[in-house]
């Protein structure tokens, strides 16, 4: 005799409550599909999502949520362990404080709370093996523009009522080795110089490396415009050519635009390069009106960092 298949609504779940700004299903991104139009998605900041799913043992890149500037309320259906790392929203459960990084209990009918930004614009939420959901090319990322990903499959934030399920019943809860920094002050981002460097100008290229630049409040997860010294390009026109993540692209106004992982495949402004993948974290927490300074870096000095943070994981 078959056994009754076994409802997601009685599985481990959290019931949202009140959604905030945005909050959305994200993980390592979508691959392979570029060449078809489809951009890559996934978490802004990789390395705190990876650090909520390493707190629970689940892989650095399981499904998570993505949570800018707070406000989202989730109800426990059933008692759940989760886990949340990044920036510091102020998280509370039933009105206590918790940690900005850390894993904890969660019992039927507690409140998971975050109220606003207090250091960082970004936290992960993590639950025992990820987010129960169907994948579209891999991948549950949440890409609004190309209506992909989510808990719908149509790339919609999540909305009051929706049910996230985890993907495991238990979790392997691990302590922090230590507390992730989110950007105070002045932020430096790491930067692999690319093929059209040679054509600015030399005061530009000073000026890149050498001045301070604004984040502008014109930032989202396409890309964030950055404000300071104008630069200038001796290129006439370029024909469009593949983006990579973290690329810095100038426009005819001169100020970059560093396009992230929610950015269109392909474009024709000329690049001062790409951010490296610690340096695309990084900007991930910067706020508008952050102060940050662009510094060069080799691509074998970009891959050690990155694989460093890998390693960390392991």
């Amino acid at each position: 005799m078959a056994m009754p298949e076994i409802s997601r609504a009685t599985s481990a779940a959290l019931v949202v409550e009140a959604t905030g700004p945005l909050a959305l299903v994200e993980d390592a991104g979508r691959f392979g599909a570029r060449h078809l139009g489809v951009t890559q998605g996934g978490a802004l900041d990789w390395i705190s999502l990876g650090w909520a799913n390493w707190l629970l043992g689940n892989a650095p890149d399981a499904a998570g949520i993505e949570i800018a500037m707070g406000g989202l309320k989730l109800q426990a259906a059933s008692r759940m362990t989760v886990a949340i790392a990044g920036a510091d929203l102020g998280a509370t459960r039933d009105g206590e404080a918790l940690p900005a990084n850390g894993s904890f209990v969660l019992e039927p009918g507690q409140v998971l709370a975050f109220d606003q930004p207090r250091a960082g614009l970004r936290a992960y939420l993590a639950l025992p093996g990820g987010i129960d959901a169907e994948p579209f090319m891999g991948s549950l990322s949440t890409v609004a523009r190309e209506q992909l990903g989510g808990l719908d499959g149509r790339g919609s934030a999540l909305r009051v009522g929706d049910r996230l399920i985890a993907a495991s019943d238990s979790a392997e809860t691990r302590e922090m080795p230590f507390a992730p920094a989110m950007p105070q002050g002045e932020a430096t981002l790491e930067l692999v110089t690319g093929a059209q460097i040679a054509h600015f100008d030399g005061a530009s290229l000073f000026a890149a490396f050498n001045q301070a630049w604004q984040v502008d409040s014109r930032a989202d997860r396409m890309g964030v415009r950055l404000t300071g010294p104008a630069l200038r390009c001796q290129l006439g026109g370029m024909i469009s050519e593949g983006i990579p993540l973290g690329a810095v692209q100038v426009p005819p106004d001169g100020q970059p635009i560093i396009l992230l992982n929610d950015r269109q495949t392909i474009g024709g402004y000329p690049r001062l390069g790409a951010l490296s993948p610690i340096a695309c974290a990084r900007l991930g927490q910067c706020a508008p009106g952050t102060s940050i300074r662009l510094s060069p870096v080799s691509p074998q000095q970009a891959r050690r960092a990155y694989l460093h943070q890998l390693a960390l994981w392991r």
